[in-house]
């Protein structure tokens, strides 16, 4: 057992073992890596897919690039470049690439697969049109060591789907194989709009060659700028929670079935107070019996960094009231003045997972690419690897 600090700042005895592992570091001033995340297969193959920012623009994304463990994690191969997942050409004078990506193991093909979405350019720089956004995805080809050239994922041809991805989502799969994969959508005429992102669950086969779209859930909104996106799905004792990002406040909700969510409600404590995640995407991480939401927040002595995306807590949400329970709050990946707010989730077992992020070098305004600012609290672009152990159910009764 390890001794932290809990919100409340008192000293108390909290029993995951957490290993913070450092899988690479420094950048060269021009570009760093951001959008880290990972899978496990179950032999102990892992992989960390992260790709290059262009720091002097605005979500100025590059083609996807991986590393590689064949010994569970313990040691990586270095960073290299996919041949197939690069920005390349779309139309109209304008160049794509997958971003916003997380590579997840479907059990029952045993394939590794990545979902993302689209991000569109022109002339070195997001595109000031209104464009369409998809959802792509591809499967790792094993025999040459690198991604299929990515797909669409084909959704209804109506203007609501205009623009429509899965973007820094995490997705289930169900036991008959079937993958619940969150997107968040907007209507091209309410996209200047307080309600334009719309999130739901999209419900698709996989058959170890093609993703299909099954069911499409309902969506889920709120009247505040930008509405509800990047949602994250979690399954949990026969329920299913959503996990969404607003710019004013992460917000969570509950379902069922996986596509029709009720009970939504802002990001708060056990004891009323509103968590101070807001405009930053959260992940869901199982041990011991217990869901723990991933997620930053503010009055963490962070003030000087965008957006308040770092460092990463844990705590475990209450299922029943959908809060999260303060006292078990920790940090699983600390600040070092670099933003961490991109980052993945993902289960290694029933009791071990792995929270993943890289040091995104871009800093707060009024110059936000002066990038010395995040290095003199010591960030260098590090991807951090946090191993999380959690106890055995019986032994971790509250």
């Amino acid at each position: 057992m390890m001794k932290v600090h809990t919100a409340a700042g008192e000293t108390a005895v909290w029993q995951p073992e957490i290993t913070l592992q450092q899988i690479k570091t420094g950048f060269t001033g021009d570009f760093c890596y951001v959008h880290a995340r990972g899978a496990i297969m179950p032999d102990g193959t892992a992989i960390v897919t992260t790709q290059p920012l262009f720091l002097k623009g605005d979500d100025d994304f590059y083609g996807l690039e991986f590393m590689e463990s064949s010994d569970g994690g313990k040691s990586w191969s270095s960073i290299r470049k996919s041949r197939t997942l690069a920005r390349s050409a779309y139309k109209e004078d304008c160049e794509w690439v997958i971003s916003d990506a997380a590579p997840f193991y479907h059990r029952k093909s045993g394939k590794l697969i990545i979902t993302g979405h689209s991000s569109l350019y022109h002339k070195d720089g997001v595109s000031p049109t209104m464009l369409p956004r998809h959802t792509l995805w591809s499967i790792f080809d094993h025999s040459r060591n690198d991604w299929e050239e990515f797909r669409e994922l084909a959704m209804p041809e109506e203007k609501f789907f205009f623009n429509c991805g899965a973007g820094s989502t995490q997705i289930v799969e169900l036991p008959d194989g079937d993958l619940m994969i969150p997107v968040y959508t907007a209507d091209p005429e309410d996209f200047a709009g307080t309600s334009c992102y719309h999130s739901l669950v999209v419900r698709c086969s996989f058959d170890g060659t093609r993703l299909s779209v099954r069911e499409i859930g309902t969506p889920v909104t709120i009247p505040v700028p930008r509405g509800l996106y990047e949602p994250s799905i979690a399954a949990f004792k026969g329920k299913f929670f959503l996990a969404l990002r607003n710019d004013e406040s992460g917000y969570v909700c509950k379902s069922d079935d996986g596509l029709n969510y009720h009970s939504l409600c802002p990001l708060c404590f056990d004891d009323g107070r509103n968590v101070g995640n807001y405009c930053t995407q959260q992940h869901w991480v199982t041990g011991g019996g217990k869901l723990y939401l991933v997620y930053t927040r503010k009055g963490a002595g962070n003030d000087h960094v965008f957006r308040h995306r770092a460092p990463l807590f844990m705590a475990e949400l209450d299922t029943e009231r959908l809060c999260l329970i303060r006292k078990t709050e920790m940090i699983v990946v600390p600040e070092r003045g670099a933003r961490l707010g991109n980052f993945g989730c993902m289960q290694v077992n029933e009791n071990e997972a792995w929270v993943i992020a890289a040091e995104w070098m871009q800093t707060t305004a009024p110059d936000p690419f002066d990038y010395t600012r995040c290095m003199k609290y010591g960030s260098d672009n590090s991807i951090w690897i946090s191993k999380i152990k959690f106890p055995a159910e019986k032994a971790n009764q509250r």
